[in-house]
This record gives C-alpha cells, structure tokens and sequence, in this order.
C-alpha cells in the first residue's frame, strides 16, 4: 500500500489581488459610511447617535480593507498535480480542496469587471463533488489561461472518466 504525503500547495494568487480584494471591500464600506454621514448631517436630532456607527463602519471597514486582503493573499494557494488540483484558502476556518483529475467534469475561466481592471481572472474546476467547484481566483490573466489549458490536457489524458 503506498502513502501519499499531501503537500502544502506552493503557488500563490497574483500580488495584483491584494488590491482586488481591497477593492471588493470598499464597494461596501464606503457607500455604508458615505449613508450613515449623510443621515448624520440631515437628521439633526440623531446626530450623534449616527456618527457612533459611522465611526465604527470606517474602523471596522478600513481593517477590513486593508488587513484582510493581506491575510488572504497569504492563505490562497494553489497547485496543479500530476493527478490533482488542489486549492487551499482560509485563515481561521481554512479548506483544502483537492479534485483529482479523473474527476474533472468543467474547466470554466472568469473574469468579473473589477478582476478585469486588475488584469485578473479565475478557474473554476468543476467536478461532481456535491461540495461544489474548485476555484482558483486572483491569477494573472496569462497564468489563469495557461492553467485551463493544462488541466484540460491533463484531464483529457486521464484514463478513468468522470462520474
């Protein structure tokens, strides 16, 4: 019986991402903070009880902005295998999915319009796990077109077919 020893997977999302996801944040932060300082200005009895929030949105907010797309860059890894794709991601609750590649059913790539802008796109591996799809996000362009290809190489070359 042979022992497989799983590996930590050693490619990282482009540095570009760090921004992406920074970007993905403030589509929420600064429309929620930019409302709580308008009705603070407008509703002049609630005032102070409206700046409270907004004080905590723009701290909580920022972090969220400018600490955690760090985090995630450094706990979104990747790697394609001789038999595998395997994706880790996470910080507190982090989750390792590993498909082989005879159960490959779909190799989808996307780009969304804010990756577009950073020149990013994704992979999105779908097999018949009732846990869903793969993904792969954060990858330059090139990267992300040059992985598709060769998992659907490598997919294409296995034996067993998917179920």
């Amino acid at each position: 019986m042979s022992t497989t020893v799983l590996r930590p997977p050693a490619n990282r999302a482009d540095r570009r991402a760090v921004a992406w996801w920074s970007t993905q944040q403030a589509l929420w932060v600064v429309p929620t903070l930019a409302v709580l300082v308008v009705l603070a200005v407008l509703i002049e009895p609630a005032r102070v009880w409206l700046l409270i929030p907004a004080g905590v949105v723009a701290l909580v907010g920022g972090a969220i902005m400018l600490v955690l797309p760090r985090y995630r860059y450094r706990n979104h890894l990747w790697e394609l295998g001789p038999a595998a794709v395997h994706a880790r991601r996470g910080w507190v609750w982090v989750e390792s999915r590993i498909a082989p590649l005879s159960r490959v059913q779909t190799v989808d790539l996307t780009r969304g319009p804010i990756e577009q802008r950073f020149g990013l796109a994704s992979v999105v591996v779908t097999t018949a796990s009732s846990r869903g799809p793969v993904r792969i996000s954060g990858l330059d362009v090139e990267v992300d077109e040059g992985l598709a290809a060769r998992l659907t190489e490598l997919t294409e070359a296995t034996e067993e077919d998917a179920v």
